[in-house]
């Protein structure tokens, strides 16, 4: 790119009382001047051929913006176009050069008003009644905007401090709300464990109430089943085993205490019947004894298979013999008043294997009968 030379640099002349004229013999004047080694040349400034200006007038190439940087260029070329101007008129007697000035207008238009100027406006009065509404609104208004989100101007908030204590507000109440949920949650893990403790409580108190029924039952038809196997078991010994008579009233039993008798309880169980009435043999057998016996009048012994022996008492006679083989049903006597007695009956004792005397209605209704 071309430019122009750089301007001249003038050459000072010291005043000498010994030259000649008001302004000597170089023209200057008689407080010194300048002298040129060369004839001058018109120049015209331009941005290369300008000396950078130091100090505060120093052109910055970064931020700022475009208005004051071409307006530092500007008064740096007013001011060398001012110098150039004026020594090529002291030298050359040549005309200024006229320099054109950008219309500032349409800049100057779309600049805010210094009086909007947060912290600024109260610096500024005209006078006006307003002055003082105008000094509240700017001391009251933010001096920074900065950290100032979206979110925060929909809320209202402009400045940068009364944002900061939003947001620690929000992030306190954000926290007490986690804090809130966190107990909700635990609140609600707790119940829904009791809930699930309690539903296992009632599973279990159901099952332990089903296994409990269960085996109830179990036992009921257990002891139905038992109770049908000993009936069973009974029916068939009923058929093998027989009443000792009939037509009779059991009038004294097994163990029955009195005077009548001489141990001072009865030894037997009495059927009161008709003298005459058949006597039977209550189990197949043999006769063991047939016979008087005291206070038993006429005794008639069966001795059983399995060696228990049945006593047929105060009979008024005997049909069988001792050794004789019988069989159930068989009759064998029949009813007396012989012995000591007060009237017709049978006394009937069963001694076992051993000799021991057992109730005579147990033994019956242990063969399936019921007198």
């Amino acid at each position: 790119m071309a430019s122009n030379r750089p301007a001249p640099e003038a050459l000072y002349v010291p005043n000498d009382d010994s030259e000649e004229g008001p302004q000597g013999p170089s023209g200057s004047t008689g407080f010194g001047g300048y002298a040129p080694e060369e004839p001058w040349e018109e120049w015209n400034p331009t941005a290369e051929s300008i000396r950078p200006v130091r100090g505060r007038h120093r052109v910055h190439k970064k931020g700022g913006g475009g208005l004051a940087r071409s307006s530092t260029v500007l008064g740096v070329g007013v001011i060398a176009a001012v110098g150039a101007g004026g020594i090529a008129t002291a030298q050359g007697g040549k005309p200024p050069v006229s320099i054109a000035m950008p219309d500032m207008s349409a800049v100057t238009d779309q600049l805010p008003e210094a009086k909007s100027l947060p912290g600024v406006g109260s610096l500024i009065s005209d006078g006006s009644d307003d002055g003082a509404e105008t000094t509240t609104a700017a001391a009251a208004a933010p001096l920074s905007s900065a950290g100032v989100t979206g979110a925060d101007a929909e809320r209202g908030t402009t400045g940068a401090g009364e944002a900061l204590r939003a947001r620690i507000m929000q992030q306190a109440e954000n926290q007490q709300h986690q804090a809130e949920d966190a107990q909700r949650s635990a609140a609600e893990d707790a119940a829904v464990r009791k809930a699930a403790e309690q539903a296992k409580a009632q599973q279990d108190k159901a099952k332990a109430a089903a296994k409990a029924k269960a085996a109830e039952e179990k036992r009921k038809k257990e002891a139905a089943a038992r109770k049908k196997a000993e009936a069973e078991r009974l029916a068939k010994l009923a058929k093998a085993f027989s009443l000792p008579t009939s037509s009779y009233t059991l009038t004294s039993h097994f163990g029955d205490s009195g005077s009548m008798w001489s141990s001072g309880q009865h030894t037997g169980l009495d059927f009161a019947a008709p003298t005459g009435t058949p006597l039977k043999a209550v189990h197949t057998g043999t006769i063991k004894s047939a016979g008087w016996s005291g206070s038993y009048g006429y005794r008639t012994v069966l001795e059983l298979e399995d060696g228990t022996e049945i006593w047929y008492c105060h009979q008024s006679s005997m049909s069988v013999s001792v050794g004789q083989k019988v069989t159930t049903g068989d009759v064998i006597g029949r009813v007396g008043a012989t012995g000591n007695v007060t009237g017709p009956h049978l006394h009937m004792e069963v001694h076992t294997s051993g000799g021991a005397n057992i109730d005579p209605l147990a033994w019956l209704q242990g063969k399936g009968l019921n007198p």
